[in-house]
């Protein structure tokens, strides 16, 4: 019995071990992405954005990425990165006001990508999406 314990003890060490070594590798990848690919895309829809009109601010607060509507704390859409998962992966949030209420939604930017996986197209495709009830109003 006791042997089987020691095993099952090993087995759990050896899987944290793993999990927070593809954390840590995960974290490195998603700031080179965050600042080679996500922020500079978002930064150009925030520009075309405010060229039609549309208030918008881009924040980058440690380790993730928002773009926000200037109008209202509550409508926003984020990135950042879900170490809980395996394998990790950039999340994207979206945080949407309508009279009252606020929904949100959450899912992975592109699922089973890694960060360093992801392209400007991912991106780009998830902005387009995002933003569409903020400029069908």
């Amino acid at each position: 019995m006791r042997k089987h314990v020691l095993t099952a003890i090993a087995a759990a060490r050896d899987r944290a071990q793993r999990r927070r070594a593809l954390a840590a590798e995960a974290e490195r990848t998603y700031a080179a992405f965050l600042q080679n690919v996500a922020t500079p895309v978002t930064r150009q829809v925030a520009a075309a954005l405010k060229a039609e009109g549309h208030a918008v601010t881009v924040f980058t607060p440690g380790g993730g990425l928002r773009l926000a509507l200037d109008r209202t704390r509550d409508d926003y859409l984020e990135l950042a990165l879900d170490t809980a998962l395996e394998p990790p992966q950039v999340m994207a949030r979206i945080s949407r006001t309508r009279g009252s209420r606020t929904l949100g939604e959450e899912r992975p930017l592109k699922p089973g990508t890694p960060p360093d996986g992801l392209t400007e197209e991912d991106v780009l495709a998830f902005l387009l999406e995002a933003i569409a009830p903020w400029v069908e109003r």
